[in-house]
């Protein structure tokens, strides 16, 4: 049965919508910027090809790519995943704060636990460094807990509200099903929920159609429909929007780097091209007579290069000479300017990209690394904002007054790289401070977890150790030196007169 698209913010209307958007964003288009001049924008696809280290390789004159295809794809040196890698190997979530409370949620760690988000929150971080944005999928996973997914921008199209982009008005969910080889799609609005069905796998959405014949409403094999109220009230799909600065849908972390790394590439193939064919010192002689085979008519190779041979001919009007070698190092510093270009457009530490590391003290380490570290910093910003969301909705499933709550913080791992020595003493000077002793141990980078174990241990060391004054009280003697009257022996703690329940003996009744 075909699907009506006609009527604007209907089911088939968000579906013929944002299905074409899905699709639109996997390729290459064009914009048109300054003064009508066209600009190519990257799809989706050729962001993935360049994390992946499958860029096109660019056309070299003078060298045949059909000849040379072996060598040059060994040129390609992926710095592009690079400039993705710093900034999220240093996205790590510890935990949630709800409230007034200085400690983390117990609760919200048990729905991270259970949703394996420890690993599956990398995935949404690179997925949004990667391609722009991601995706959490939170929804009911039958018994009334909340289930968290990890979605792409390949899978995944939202609509925002006009008026207040914050709302998502709509959200498409599109994905090939294995086991039945058909294409499957979910729309939620926050009011409804409707699942579709195709039999093709090249999926087609027509923007402006009335309706949609390749899709059909999904229908279980009992004839009921799928489709019905959504019980959340608002769309489960939480973005994780990269770079929003530069664009409102989304700005991938290499996407402005892209033409460097052609360059480096280009300068790379001509650094292998020249060091292939100009490298060696070719050998030329003068007035050398040069014999034929007569049975094929072609030039007799009159002598071999080897080490242990020498050139030598009785003709006196012979002249031997050598090419000089084509010289390197322009091409090396063509390309090292290129990669210092990609560290600077990107703020990706220089050291990390030459590798250069070498009598460096600490501080001029810190002070290469401060522009990745401000980057991390306005990530955790704004990832922090959609992981808090995700964890209200989690909690929205189960019914829990925290779904309220507003003031809710991510807890993040320490993005910047500090020794345990820099973290001790600042730890010290900060107890002088008066900073507490909980907030101490989340700048020495415990998680959560440890804290709470330590908080256990500290209480019982408490209990075991004993009372330092008592160790230390001075002993009362008399003339002779010997303990007065009602005093302890020398180091040995006083007596103490409440009454001690013990094994010794039973005391002796009072008389009548």
């Amino acid at each position: 049965m075909a699907i009506d698209a006609s009527v604007p913010q209907s089911p088939g209307w968000w579906l013929s919508r944002l299905g074409y958007k899905l699709l639109w964003e996997r390729e290459d288009h064009i914009e048109y910027g300054y003064r009508g001049h066209p600009e190519i924008v990257p799809g989706l696809d050729r962001l993935q090809a360049y994390a992946e280290n499958r860029a096109p390789l660019p056309l070299v004159p003078g060298i045949d790519p059909a000849e040379a295809a072996e060598w040059m794809r060994d040129a390609r040196t992926n710095w592009t995943a690079l400039v993705i890698d710093s900034p999220a190997e240093r996205l790590g979530v510890e935990g949630f704060r709800f409230g007034e409370k200085s400690e983390a949620d117990d609760d919200a760690n048990d729905i991270w636990q259970s949703n394996a988000m420890d690993a599956e929150s990398e995935l949404v971080h690179y997925g949004a460094l990667s391609q722009r944005r991601a995706f959490v999928l939170v929804e009911d996973d039958g018994t009334g807990n909340p289930r968290m997914l990890h979605k792409t921008a390949r899978q995944v199209a939202i609509a925002r509200d006009p008026h207040d982009p914050r709302k998502i008005a709509a959200g498409l969910y599109v994905y090939l099903d294995d086991w039945t080889g058909q294409s499957r799609a979910t729309l939620w609005t926050p009011d409804e929920v409707h699942d579709f069905v195709s039999d093709l796998t090249d999926l087609v959405f027509p923007l402006n159609a009335a309706r949609l014949d390749s899709w059909a409403p999904f229908v279980l094999p009992s004839g009921k429909e799928t489709s019905g109220p959504n019980e959340l009230g608002e769309v489960p799909l939480v973005p994780f929007v990269n770079r929003r600065n530069r664009r409102h849908d989304g700005f991938a972390e290499h996407e402005d780097v892209l033409s460097i790394q052609n360059r480096i590439t280009t300068g790379v193939i001509q650094l292998m091209a020249a060091g292939r064919y100009g490298a060696f010192r070719q050998r030329w002689a003068a007035g050398l007579q040069v014999g034929e085979d007569p049975l094929t008519g072609k030039p007799i190779q009159p002598f071999q290069l080897d080490i242990k041979k020498l050139w030598t001919t009785d003709d006196p009007d012979v002249k031997f000479g050598e090419f000089s070698a084509t010289d390197l190092r322009p091409y090396v510093a063509a390309v090292e300017s290129a990669v210092q270009d990609l560290a600077a457009i990107s703020k990706t530490p220089p050291h990390y990209l030459l590798g250069q590391v070498v009598n460096v003290s600490g501080d001029a380490l810190k002070a290469a690394e401060t522009g990745l570290a401000s980057k991390v910093k306005s990530k955790k910003r704004e990832f922090g904002e959609s992981w808090e969301h995700a964890m209200r909705l989690a909690f929205k499933i189960k019914g829990d007054s925290r779904a309220d709550e507003r003031r809710a913080e991510t807890i993040w791992a320490d993005s910047e790289s500090r020794t345990v020595s820099e973290l001790a003493d600042a730890a010290v000077k900060k107890a002088s401070a008066g900073v507490p002793w909980r907030q101490r141990m989340e700048d020495m980078q415990y998680t959560p977890q440890q804290i709470a174990r330590m908080e256990i241990d500290r209480a019982a060391d408490a209990m075991l150790t004993p009372d330092p004054d008592l160790m230390t009280r001075q002993t009362v003697t008399d003339n002779t030196g010997k303990p007065a009257p009602g005093q302890p022996a020398p180091n040995q703690p006083p007596a103490d007169p409440r009454a001690v329940i013990g094994r010794g003996e039973p005391a002796t009744p009072a008389a009548a």
